[in-house]
């Protein structure tokens, strides 16, 4: 039997061991911290993964990495749930899933003691009692004597008897990992050959902090080990912590993952996006109209790793074609430009490809339905699923979201004008409804045209027929033009419209 039990947990015990019995195929995880919401760059990480494991029959995994408790935001893993979910992004095994679990960091405690205690043995970590007065001196100092302010490594040369004596005076202290100054290289499958040494910036890292919970660099080698994740892909944030990340592999004589990097998100003039702004949030996109095809489609299009033929224009793909055609070398390696254009015509193609499903069109017509029915409660409505429909087709080479046609402007398309509009000239309306039924083409320019003649010979001013028609159609004193607006409702309620007030 090939697996090790851990706690009542079944895990693989090398990745070595992993990749020989599974044929290769890759586990790979998501592992975001619950601080709050996901951002587009957390999505675009999940995002990736996924579709790494999908194109190879792999394994996608879901991992919460909430070991710094003061960060942690009640309702985050639940939110963050739901925003994968709304994305399409479905994760084998994680938080209420089967596997090698548990999945949330500050359930695994106990697995974290048990291997910090295997580097304590083996000499590679130590502990450290300085106290944090000590370490912002120590900070103080080197940015005042304009050096790179890091750790000197003080208790490394402590003696055991020292440690004994500090131990039972009940000392507070952590448990830190001897660096190395060998360069640590290594192969990232985005960015090409890495070499960096470490030591050369850093003190000594923290793997376990002084109340019991590990730092980000110890859970995140010990718990990929554990879950035997093959490739890594991430934040290009992290690439200066892979190679102290390789040198905790080599400690505790493990086969690390391949690391990939993903660039930067940055805003369309090339600076830095904030987290604090209202466009990058997932939750934003979706309640603010966008579908989540297109936000995913989006996010591929501008970070590479699918081929695509310049000049040909954008094409929607689906979860499935995407995985089909991903492929990680062609991932950019420079920074993705946010391009708000291009997510809106990724948003007008998705409403156009639902249109032409039956299930998804009625889906659509059912949101405006409702959308309409809240934005004008009480009022005489026409919300039929054939005029909505009609609608939807005349919008889709107008318009990126549907939720822009409850807007005021559009008001006219669903507000029925009351039939008892007594300062209209009804006899001039009944001239023009023969008039109009006469037309062949009802398309805006011929409306107009139309339109002047008949006020022309009916010696009535351009600007009033236009008032008094406008008051025929909707009653609003908002809108289009009225051609634009007849075109729209098309002849056949156009018509009945003006009917409806003058008879």
């Amino acid at each position: 039997m090939w697996f090790t039990v851990i706690r009542n947990v079944i895990c693989p015990p090398s990745t070595i061991v992993y990749r020989t019995l599974k044929s290769g195929r890759p586990r790979v995880r998501f592992a975001p911290s619950p601080t709050g919401y996901l951002h587009l760059g957390g999505l675009r990480t999940a995002l990736y993964n996924y579709l790494f494991a999908k194109s190879r029959e792999g394994t996608f995994i879901l991992r919460i990495e909430d070991t710094d408790q003061t960060r942690k935001v009640d309702g985050s893993i639940e939110a963050l749930v739901k925003d994968l979910e709304w994305a399409g992004i479905e994760y084998e095994e994680g938080p209420g899933k089967g596997g090698c679990g548990p999945y949330v960091q500050s359930e695994r405690l106990d697995i974290y003691q048990e291997y910090i205690t295997k580097l304590l043995k083996n000499g590679t970590a130590y502990r450290c009692f300085c106290t944090e007065r000590r370490l912002n001196i120590l900070r103080r100092d080197a940015v005042k004597s304009q050096r790179v302010p890091k750790y000197d490594n003080r208790c490394r040369n402590l003696t055991n008897e020292d440690i004994k004596k500090k131990l039972t005076a009940g000392t507070p202290c952590c448990i830190r990992f001897k660096l190395t100054s060998d360069v640590q290289a290594f192969e990232d499958m985005i960015y090409g050959g890495i070499a960096y040494d470490v030591s050369l910036n850093e003190g000594d890292p923290v793997l376990m902090k002084s109340d019991g919970f590990p730092t980000y660099h110890f859970a995140n080698v010990v718990d990929d080990h554990l879950m035997g994740v093959t490739h890594v892909l991430r934040g290009v944030e992290w690439q200066i912590s892979t190679t102290k990340h390789l040198l905790i592999y080599r400690a505790f004589g493990w086969m690390p993952p391949q690391f990939g990097h993903l660039p930067l998100i940055v805003n369309s003039d090339g600076t830095k996006l904030s987290k604090r702004q209202c466009d990058v949030r997932v939750e934003d996109y979706r309640r603010n109209g966008i579908f989540p095809l297109a936000l995913v489609n989006y996010i591929t299009l501008s970070g590479g790793g699918f081929d695509h033929i310049p000049g040909a224009g954008v094409r929607l793909k689906t979860m499935d074609e995407l995985a089909q055609e991903f492929q990680i070398r062609k991932i950019s390696s420079h920074p993705t430009r946010n391009n708000p254009d291009l997510l809106e015509e990724c948003n007008r193609l998705e409403i156009k490809r639902q249109m032409k499903d039956e299930e998804l069109s009625q889906e659509l017509i059912n949101k405006l339905q409702n959308l309409i029915s809240q934005k004008y409660r009480g009022q005489n409505l026409n919300v039929s699923n054939d005029h909505i429909k009609g609608v939807l087709n005349w919008a889709l080479s107008r318009m990126t979201r549907i939720e822009d046609l409850v807007s005021n402007k559009f008001g006219f398309l669903w507000i029925l004008p009351a039939s008892d509009q007594q300062e209209l000239d009804k006899e001039l309306l009944e001239k023009l409804l023969i008039n109009l039924e006469s037309l062949e083409s009802f398309d805006q320019s011929t409306l107009k045209d139309h339109l002047k003649q008949f006020s022309q010979s009916h010696n009535v001013k351009f600007p009033q027929l236009m008032k008094m028609l406008r008051a025929a159609l909707s009653g609003l004193n908002e809108g289009p033009g009225v051609a634009e607006m007849m075109q729209l409702l098309g002849k056949g309620q156009s018509l009945e419209r003006i009917k409806a007030v003058v008879r």
